[in-house]
């Protein structure tokens, strides 16, 4: 047992529950098909008991899955790290530069945010992925991002063994006519017995796990590059979105600041050691971080407050006037809205005729915005948001948000 927990690390048995989740169940399923069927294919293709290659190959091969497993396990079950229910700031004077957390009933670390899925708020989060369906933030970011670089690498020679296989099996029953494409297979090429058949259903599966493959090596060889990124910069998703918000405000508003990104430390090298390190463990403890000397700790917070102050000032209130069930992609509300339903994991709310909505952004078809809810709701942390249909709101006669965010504002102090 303490070999296993060495290798995988959880904190409690009940973590095991996120393994039932769409996410992992298809990145499993993925990873055990193009293992299972590389390691099948490597045995026919290139006996590993007939030649130094061929146990290389064979090696290498199994390498890969158990690299791709642990990080990825490491990555869901280690956690970004979460900030302590509660929590508040050392020094009280800082509580104004914070974000209140009314469903953690503390404050916001900086780089910190609250995630809607894990209920928590989490330490330097980058974002919640449904692949390990667990957040992606200050702890797990390396056996992530490990994780993203091993995956489509370990599918390129999966599909190198897919195609060899595919190769060398139909060179001596199908005659292509392609003579200016035939390859010389003598090294790898020997006269044993296989073990196993390569059959109709054979070379179908073999097809079938090399689209997999494929496709898994530009999908997630994408995301890797995204994130390295958003890693040498000392920045994650989030901060990144933050720092554009920044930009339009001052651009916006014209009011002369310079918004400097406090967590870059202006070389690469050093941006990248701040998550990866020999030991695993990333630099830090997740609440106070090293800055850009023009900079403090709360810098990224003060701009937080001022784009949340800016984003009341800009939302407008909206009467529901006509009821809606929370559905993805409702065909009721229209041909137009069901096809133009926002790609993105953000939930959909309920509406029900009568209620007020104060919408923050929209696209043509859809809004985003938070439901006015009562008293006790409110105070209790009960937030609901989250896009509907256009067409099932209209907009207030009179507006009444700006005054709403200054009362709530003054209830968050």
């Amino acid at each position: 047992m303490s070999i296993l927990s060495s290798f995988i690390k959880f904190e409690n048995l009940h973590e095991l529950k996120r393994l039932c989740h769409w996410g992992p169940i298809i990145a499993l399923t993925v990873i055990a098909v193009c293992s299972t069927m590389a390691v099948l294919d490597s045995i026919i293709w290139f006996w590993p008991l007939d030649s130094t290659g061929g146990s290389i190959n064979f090696i290498m091969l199994i390498n890969w899955t158990v690299l791709i497993l642990y990080n990825y396990f490491n990555a869901m079950f280690v956690g970004p790290g979460y900030i302590p229910l509660g929590w508040k700031p050392e020094n009280p004077q800082d509580m104004c530069y914070l974000q209140f957390c009314r469903v953690c009933q503390g404050y916001k670390a900086p780089r910190s945010h609250h995630c809607r899925k894990c209920n928590r708020c989490v330490m330097k989060m980058d974002h919640h992925c449904p692949w390990i369906n667990n957040c992606c933030g200050h702890l797990n970011h390396a056996y992530f991002t490990s994780f993203l670089l091993l995956a489509p690498l370990g599918c390129i020679h999966a599909t190198v063994i897919f195609v060899m296989t595919m190769y060398t099996q139909l060179y001596d029953r199908i005659s292509f006519g392609w003579s200016s494409v035939r390859i010389d297979m003598s090294a790898v090429k020997r006269d044993h017995r296989p073990i196993i058949p390569f059959s109709v259903s054979a070379f179908a599966a073999t097809l079938f796990a090399f689209g997999l493959a494929l496709g898994t090596t530009i999908a997630v060889g994408m995301l890797f590059v995204i994130q390295m990124k958003v890693i040498l910069r000392n920045k994650t998703s989030i901060e990144a979105w933050i720092e554009e918000k920044a930009k339009d405000r001052i651009q916006y508003y014209q009011t002369g600041e310079e918004f400097i990104f406090p967590y870059d430390l202006g070389s690469k090298w050093e941006n990248f050691k701040q998550v990866f390190t020999w030991s695993g463990t990333p630099e830090g403890d997740g609440v106070e971080w090293p800055v850009h000397e023009k900079c403090h700790q709360h810098t990224l917070t003060i701009e937080q407050l001022k784009q949340k102050a800016d984003k009341r000032v800009r939302s407008v209130q909206y009467r529901v006037i006509e009821d809606y069930n929370g559905v993805c992609c409702p065909l009721s509300k229209g041909v137009k809205t069901f096809f133009t339903t926002p790609c993105t994991e953000e939930p959909r709310i309920k509406l029900t005729k009568g209620e007020m909505i104060f919408a923050t952004r929209s696209i043509k078809w859809w809004m985003y915005g938070d439901k006015v809810l009562g008293e006790e709701q409110t105070k209790a942390g009960v937030r609901i948001r989250g896009w509907f249909p256009r067409r099932c709101v209209e907009k207030c006669l009179y507006d009444t948000a700006n005054d709403a965010a200054m009362n709530e504002e003054k209830k968050e102090k």
